[in-house]
């Protein structure tokens, strides 16, 4: 069973802190110091825990364009099992309850390989293919229509 919650101990930042050093920091070969940012206290954090055990995290923050999610890593011995599409929907969910006014724009930046995870919630990629971190990305965005409450 997965379960994703907002993070709420220190305990459990650490540990989402943990998984992201392991995914981008470790396998990805991500500087620690463009992993970890000034963002990190604003930013609202999540947990998955698969059959209580953490496999993955996630966070979304407010810009000045909008909503970005983003951070999102699952551990290699949790993936292909659905953590990743019940990060991106708690999320969401998230988003659309704790934003009491109109959001102007949803959107994040995908690695490649994450492209149809976020394509499947409706996100497309607009502009071109740039690098970040070392690696190549799309920033990808929810239509207006996609998120509007329903």
């Amino acid at each position: 069973m997965i379960q994703v919650l907002p993070i709420s101990s220190p305990a459990d930042l650490d540990t989402a802190f943990a998984i992201r050093r392991t995914v981008f920091v470790e396998e990805q070969r991500v500087s620690a110091r463009e992993e970890y940012d000034e963002y990190e206290e604003s930013s609202r954090h999540f947990l998955a825990r698969i059959d209580g055990v953490p496999g993955g995290t996630a966070r979304w923050r407010r810009t000045s364009y909008g909503v970005k999610m983003e951070r999102f890593a699952v551990l290699k011995e949790f993936r292909q099992q659905g953590v990743g599409k019940a990060l991106v929907q708690a999320v969401l969910d998230d988003v659309f309850s704790q934003q009491p006014e109109p959001i102007e724009s949803i959107y994040l930046h995908a690695q490649l390989s994450a492209m149809p995870l976020y394509a499947g919630f409706g996100f497309v990629p607009v502009g071109p293919m740039f690098e970040e971190a070392g690696i190549q990305h799309y920033k990808m965005v929810l239509p207006g229509s996609a998120y509007s409450k329903q």
